[in-house]
């Protein structure tokens, strides 16, 4: 297979995509500690790259995982690393920024000779499709979320607001949707007192009689799309967005239902445990809040994913879901 001549920035240089590694010593493999990010492009464009390093500072600094960059300097390495590979994109493809933070070489393994010694940084830059392009026809049937006995992780136990690699609990129930009959089907998990809670890398949102309501912050990733809908898009379209508990139950009486996630932006959910959610069809609400997103960044966000269908052929587990290999 040929390689990809993309880089990695990794510690302050550029080195091949398929060199880029970490010791089998390092914290991130033996405790999941590691920080992370991951944005994307919109016309090769960077969207909402600040906000991403503020929460990745932020989780950072909770840790107590040391960082050798300043924001900015992690965002000019950023923007560095994009140039080094855009020879390698085409002039379709988005960028999709993976940024890494981790402690480094646990204490009883620094004496190893030839082992980077210290915090890990990390920026891998790889084409966006890769991680959406199965999923163009969603936009147009959408998903049918799965409640699993898996429950979400509570900030009284381990705070789902800092962005972190210690995600077992998001295969486990990506694990147990894929048993769920049909297609579609994407894992939505609640708190421990019940609530919905989050998807297993999305926020969810129900409409009803034209207002949207989103999970509070509390137990839950804050997401960068979530607060873009809130801050943004909601009131641009004189929308209401309220944040408060919701129940199953609500899902079940709503209007409307959608996630968002950072490489997709918007998805409809459609079925609750393969209950239709209002008609079963895609929304009006969906559908106005998409547009107004596509034309803040110049982006038909639907048929640039829906172009890249069929694209990408993939077995094993993703972000999103699980497939058995």
């Amino acid at each position: 297979m040929q390689k990809s001549g993309r880089v990695v920035y990794l510690n302050g240089e550029f080195v091949p995509e398929s060199e880029a590694k970490v010791s089998i010593y390092d914290s991130a493999l033996m405790f999941g500690d590691m920080v992370f990010e991951m944005t994307r492009s919109f016309n090769k464009e960077q969207f909402k790259l600040r906000e991403h390093i503020d929460r990745l500072f932020v989780g950072l600094s909770i840790l107590r995982i040391p960082m050798p960059l300043t924001k900015d300097e992690l965002e000019s390495a950023c923007y560095e690393t994009i140039k080094a590979n855009e020879s390698n994109f085409t002039d379709d493809d988005e960028h999709r920024l993976m940024i890494d933070v981790s402690r480094g070489l646990l204490g009883i393994y620094e004496d190893i000779e030839g082992l980077h010694k210290g915090t890990n940084v990390i920026i891998a830059d790889f084409p966006l499709r890769w991680t959406v392009a199965s999923m163009g026809p969603l936009f147009t049937k959408g998903i049918n979320a799965v409640i699993t006995s898996q429950r979400a992780i509570p900030a009284a136990l381990m705070d789902p607001k800092i962005k972190n690699r210690s995600r077992l609990f998001y295969l486990s129930a990506n694990i147990e949707a894929s048993q769920y009959e049909g297609d579609n089907n994407w894992a939505l998990l609640l708190d421990t007192d019940g609530f919905i809670a989050e998807g297993t890398g999305d926020n969810f949102f129900i409409v009803k009689n034209g207002v949207i309501y989103t999970p509070e912050g509390r137990n839950i990733l804050r997401g960068i799309s979530r607060q873009y809908i809130i801050d943004e898009i909601g009131p641009q379209l004189n929308i209401k967005v309220i944040e408060k508990n919701i129940e199953p139950y609500d899902v079940y009486t709503a209007d409307e239902a959608f996630m968002t996630g950072t490489p997709f932006c918007m998805l409809p959910v459609t079925s609750l445990n393969g209950v239709s959610i209002g008609s079963g069809e895609v929304g009006s609400t969906f559908d106005s809040l998409l547009n107004k997103w596509g034309k803040n960044v110049g982006v038909d966000i639907s048929g640039q994913i829906q172009s890249w269908a069929g694209n990408m052929k993939r077995s094993g587990p993703t972000p999103y879901q699980f497939k058995s290999k």
